[in-house]
C-alpha cells in the first residue's frame, strides 16, 4: 500500500468528501477518488460507499481509519517539527484554563517560560464556563473532568483529588456530616444549577461511588469564591485539595468526610491533533512539567 494513499484516505474521511478533500490537498477529484480506488485493490476491501450526496465508511473502512489516522497524524506532525526545527520558536499561544488557574499556577514560572522563549506571546483567557476553542480561537485549553466533546482532542496529564471542607464555626453550629446522604441536609456551596436541577456531587470511597443531590443558600461558579464562602462559614465546599491543603493545615478549614474524594482527569484539550503549532506544544510541555513537578496534579496511573 502507499502511505500517500493512506494519508489520503484519512483526508477523505475528514473532509466528508472526495471534492473538498482534493481542494484541501490541491488535486483533482478524479485523482483523489482514482487513488482511494487503487487503496482499495490493494487491501482487497472497500473502505467507502459512494453515493451521489455523501460518503459512508465501511465496516472495515472505519476499523482502518481508526487504525491509521493518529499515525497518520504523528507522521504529519514529525514532517512539520523537521520543518520547523531550523526556525526560531515564534507565535501566539492562546490558553484558555478556569477563572481561578493564575491563583495557584506560578506566575514565576510563566515568567521563565517567557524569558527562554522571547518570541512566544502567551494569551490567557480564563474563565470557568468551558470556552468554545474554535469561535474563540483558543489553541489549547486546560479543563478537569469528563471529556464530553468527541470533536476535540484530549491529552491526560494526570489527575487532581477533591476534598469536601467547611469552617469549624459551620460544623460547631450545623453538626458534621457522617456519610454522604448527610450532605442533604447542609448548605453546600457550589456553583448555580439550572433552573430546576439539582447540583450532584460525586464521591468515591474504597471503590463505591457516591451520587449526591446538594444544595446550599449561597451559590457560586467561580472556585475561589466557594473557598471563601466556606471560609466564612457558608456552607460545605467541594475543592481540590491543591486549593485546600494550606487552609486544612492552618486551621482555617477542616476536612469533611475525609474517607471520600473526587478525582478528575486532567487535560490539555486542543481543537485539532492536526499540525499543533509548535509553540503550542512547548507551552503545553512546560506546564505539564511544572503541574507534576510541584505536585498541583497526580501523574495519571499506567495504563493495563
Amino acid at each position: 500500500m502507499d502511505l500517500n494513499d493512506i494519508a489520503l484516505f484519512v483526508q477523505v474521511v475528514r473532509a466528508g468528501s472526495f471534492a473538498e478533500a482534493a481542494r484541501q490537498l490541491g488535486i483533482p477529484p478524479s485523482t483523489a477518488s482514482r487513488r482511494l480506488q487503487a487503496l482499495e485493490r490493494a487491501g482487497g476491501v472497500r473502505l467507502l460507499q459512494r453515493s451521489t450526496r455523501r460518503l459512508a465508511l465501511t465496516d472495515a473502512g472505519q476499523a482502518f481509519f481508526a487504525q491509521c489516522a493518529e499515525q497518520i497524524d504523528a507522521l504529519s506532525q514529525s514532517a512539520q517539527d523537521l520543518a520547523d526545527s531550523g526556525k526560531a520558536l515564534t507565535g501566539r499561544v492562546r490558553v484558555a484554563a478556569g477563572v481561578d488557574f493564575l491563583n495557584w499556577f506560578p506566575l514565576d514560572q510563566v515568567a521563565a517560560f517567557m524569558a527562554r522563549h522571547p518570541g512566544i506571546r502567551v494569551e490567557f483567557v480564563l474563565a470557568d464556563a468551558r470556552a468554545d476553542l474554535l469561535a474563540e480561537g483558543i489553541d489549547v485549553a486546560l479543563r478537569a473532568g469528563d471529556m464530553v466533546e468527541p470533536a476535540l482532542v484530549a491529552k491526560q496529564i494526570g489527575t487532581v483529588q477533591w476534598q469536601l471542607v467547611a469552617s469549624p464555626d459551620y460544623l460547631s453550629s450545623h453538626g458534621v456530616p457522617d456519610c454522604p446522604g448527610d450532605l442533604a441536609r447542609h448548605d453546600c456551596i457550589a456553583a448555580p444549577a439550572r433552573s430546576g436541577v439539582a447540583q450532584r456531587w460525586q464521591l468515591r470511597h474504597q471503590g463505591e461511588l457516591h451520587d449526591v443531590a446538594v444544595g446550599g443558600r449561597f451559590q457560586v461558579n467561580s472556585l475561589q469564591a466557594q473557598l471563601n464562602g466556606a471560609l466564612a462559614g457558608l456552607g460545605i465546599a467541594l475543592a481540590p485539595t491543591l486549593t485546600t491543603r494550606q487552609l486544612v493545615r492552618q486551621g482555617l478549614l477542616h476536612e469533611v468526610l475525609p474517607d471520600y474524594h473526587w478525582e478528575a482527569g486532567v487535560y490539555f484539550v486542543y481543537p485539532s491533533r492536526r499540525h499543533i503549532p509548535r509553540a503550542v506544544r512547548t507551552f503545553t510541555e512546560f506546564a505539564t512539567a511544572v503541574l507534576l513537578e510541584r505536585g498541583l496534579v497526580a501523574a495519571p496511573a499506567p495504563r493495563r
